[in-house]
């Protein structure tokens, strides 16, 4: 991957209160690192009037006071910034998530296996080959976006998307993964379920990766998948790789 080019850029208005900065048209992790670093640098310079700054794919968005600063002046601020020097924080947490692809908790991973043409257990091994980046969260609390999956997965979007998709449910589409966090409509393809609650209001730190965490999955068996569940409520089940 190449990484993108410091001009490579537009602004983007977005109201009267926001303004969005685009790096790209394509989803990619040299771009997307690009973004983050991008957005740090505007957070530590605490630009008087910014409330706020939402990384995402490929575009910053940066939501400002217009009472306080003007779209024209922000822009001036911003523009110097955008060709500087900066290393992201080197606090990026490895995790290692199990995930069940049997059965009920992968409903729609023979479909899938049908439309690409190979076997349920090649989409698992696959699925499984590549330790993914955490791009965005979005969508839902603790809803992370994962990838670059292999180029096997780059399918669309189910043709009906669900009224219902279950917490912690796996999902496919463009090369990407998700994990569902709560009770929810969804059109990606639902591949497994990890016993792992990605967002838990009732713990000290409720969503459990940030974007740029990596993330490896591997596979257990419906059997286990109860006894993991039951480990990680005792907090007796480690997911966070050793670097």
């Amino acid at each position: 991957m190449n990484t993108p080019s410091r001009n490579s850029y537009r602004f983007l208005f977005a109201g009267d209160s926001a303004l969005v900065i685009q790096f790209g048209e394509t989803v990619d992790a040299s771009i997307n690192q690009h973004v983050r670093k991008i957005s740090a640098i505007v957070k530590r310079e605490d630009i008087e009037g910014v409330v706020d700054l939402v990384p995402t794919m490929r575009s910053l968005m940066i939501h400002y006071d217009p009472l306080c600063i003007s779209q024209a002046e922000l822009k001036k601020f911003i523009t110097p910034l955008l060709g500087r020097e900066f290393t992201l924080d080197d606090d990026i947490i490895r995790w290692r998530i199990p995930v069940c692809y049997e059965n009920e908790y992968a409903p729609d991973i023979e479909d899938v296996s049908r439309s690409l043409r190979v076997s349920a257990s090649e989409i698992i091994k696959q699925h499984t080959s590549v330790e993914l980046e955490v791009f965005m969260m979005g969508f839902l609390p603790g809803f992370p976006y994962l990838g670059l999956l292999p180029e096997i997965f780059d399918l669309p979007r189910r043709v009906e998307p669900r009224v219902h998709v279950p917490p912690r449910s796996i999902s496919v589409a463009a090369r990407q993964t998700t994990i569902y966090t709560i009770d929810s409509p969804g059109g990606w393809h639902l591949i497994g379920q990890t016993p792992v609650d990605f967002y838990d209001p009732n713990r000290e730190n409720p969503v459990l990766v940030k974007a740029g965490d990596k993330v490896a999955f591997f596979a257990i068996d419906s059997k286990e998948y109860s006894a993991v569940r039951r480990a990680l409520k005792a907090d007796e089940y480690p997911l966070i790789m050793d670097c």
